[in-house]
């Protein structure tokens, strides 16, 4: 058979598998077929970094239907290939790529790889090692399941593995003992490694138990996955100690041969650097005594109610189930549904919006609220057994109480795309209402000092939240994350390192703060 009949009989094998599983069903196996193209690209790449004259050794620990093997094949070099290992957990796989692979070298097991025990000698080891391993979020892993993996990856590397991670991390982890001195990795994973703090790890181990050569990343808006919104990175790395001084390639673009930019980066600057998605489109930056946001604001997530359509409530719902006001508080819409940057209040505190919306937060005991508000108590007991059993209710004391969180009078949207208007992915609302927010926001509580500066003078707020408006898009956009299609994310610490040196200076020798101490994210 030719090796050109391979490729389009295992795309089809591929689309019959995926047929048989609902997005649901593939989404919790971490299963995201990796495109031909950008098969064939990885694995020419990493054949390069191998050297000429080698023979292969090739082993892919999630071997799907074998998009990188099918392209090795059609590689030049395929004359090289020594043997061929895959291991695949999902059974649904076994007889149909078998079959498809049943003339070629590989050897193929269904079974778990985080399960295996490593070949002992080094003649048993691979030098090419090639995997898009399984995209399953944390979520979706069980606490007995994250404590072997993180036993395992502790014995492995001596790295100690965040509960937050995914399964990815485990799998580049534990793969370092399967390969041979000298030899080659190539790992297609989500890029959100570089930024989070569960990559800490992950980032450690490419620092200094191997020499990391080379992230590729592909643009926010490239998504590769046509089922998963997910940012792409490529990393490539050599099983040998890192020498000294050594330098890094970061490459960017939608092509691996041509990309569109990229930046050598020195290993100790990347111990330092917390968000290593700034390269190569942003200069490496320097310690600076310039005062962020956080020396400014107490930076807080809204509420996280734990079921938003039962605990935010319409006026037209609260009018239906007769709920008693006193457990009610104003709550800002979502940003989607906030056409305004500047929340007006009535004379009582009650935002001005076209959405009126109100969380239900009651801390009373069943008990009671079943004998002096029955409506409340009638409305309750349509969460009975279904709201009441989710995660963040069932771990409350009274699992319709909500946690505390006062009025803002500056928030900031958690999650936004670029608006081509501002070129903006954030927006910084001032709230003159008494309303609190969700989790969709960053609540900015001004510091003591500053909060009472003022307080004296209500244009004075409004001041600052022109500056934070008029902030370098750039300068927040790249301490945050962003994901597949042009999502962008924050969180409270990550808005609280943006430069804030505009905002200081707009203060008076009074309210000046005292600079807040940044700690490195490798610092022990």
């Amino acid at each position: 058979m030719r090796k050109t009949n391979f490729e389009r009989r295992r795309l089809s094998l591929q689309c019959q598998l995926d047929q048989k599983k609902t997005h649901k069903e593939r989404n919790k196996l971490g299963q995201f077929a990796t495109p031909s193209l950008l098969a064939k690209s990885i694995v020419e790449h990493s054949i390069s970094l191998l050297g000429e004259q080698t023979d292969i050794h090739f082993l892919d620990p999630a071997f799907g239907t074998g998009a990188f093997f099918s392209a090795l094949l059609n590689m030049e070099r395929a004359g090289n290939l020594v043997r061929a290992q895959g291991f695949e957990i999902d059974p649904c796989y076994a007889e149909s790529v078998r079959e498809l692979w049943r003339d070629t070298s590989l050897n193929l097991d269904i079974l778990d790889f985080t399960r295996l025990s490593p070949p002992n000698q080094q003649s048993e080891r691979y030098n090419l090692i090639i995997c898009n391993p399984p995209y399953i979020r944390h979520h979706y892993m069980s606490r007995e399941e994250k404590i072997r993996l993180q036993e395992l990856t502790l014995k492995t590397c001596e790295m100690r593995m965040s509960g937050l991670a995914g399964l990815y991390c485990y799998f580049l982890c534990l793969a370092h003992s399967w390969m041979m001195k000298g030899g080659i990795a190539g790992w297609l994973i989500p890029s959100e490694f570089m930024d989070v703090n569960y990559g800490k790890a992950i980032k450690n181990y490419l620092l200094k138990k191997v020499t990391l050569i080379q992230i590729h990343r592909f643009d926010s808006e490239d998504v590769k996955f046509d089922d998963a919104l997910v940012s792409s990175a490529i990393v490539w790395i050599k099983n040998t100690i890192p020498p000294p001084n050594h330098q890094v390639l970061f490459t960017l673009g939608d092509s691996l041969s041509s990309p569109s930019s990229s930046k050598w980066v020195n290993s100790s600057i990347l111990m330092t650097e917390e968000k290593w998605t700034r390269f190569p489109s942003l200069n490496i930056r320097h310690n600076s005594d310039n005062f962020c946001l956080a020396d400014i604001f107490e930076i807080k997530r809204g509420i996280a109610t734990g079921d938003n359509a039962f605990f935010i409530l319409t006026e037209k719902q609260v009018k239906e189930h007769k709920l008693p006001t006193e457990f009610l508080k104003p709550i800002i819409p979502s940003p989607r549904y906030l056409y305004t940057d500047e929340i007006q209040a009535d004379d009582e505190g009650m935002p001005l919006l076209e959405r009126r919306l109100f969380l239900l937060d009651c801390n009373l005991p069943e008990e009671e609220v079943q004998k002096k508000y029955p409506n409340l108590w009638k409305y309750l007991n349509f969460g009975k057994g279904t709201v009441s059993e989710r995660y963040l209710c069932r771990h409350r004391k009274i699992w319709y109480s909500q946690e505390r969180r006062y009025t803002a009078p500056i928030i900031c949207s958690y999650m936004g795309r670029n608006r081509s208007e501002t070129g903006r992915a954030f927006r910084f609302i001032l709230n003159h209402s008494n309303a609190i927010a969700s989790n969709v926001y960053l609540l900015l509580y001004p510091h003591k000092k500053i909060a009472q500066y003022l307080a004296l003078e209500p244009s004075r707020i409004r001041k600052i939240w022109e500056i934070l408006n008029s902030l370098n898009p750039t300068s927040i956009l790249e301490e945050g994350r962003v994901y597949g299609g042009g999502l962008h994310k924050i969180e409270p610490k990550e808005l609280g390192k943006v430069d804030a040196t505009s905002v200081i200076d707009a203060l008076p020798a009074i309210a000046k703060p005292t600079k807040v101490v940044q700690y490195s994210l490798f610092e022990s």
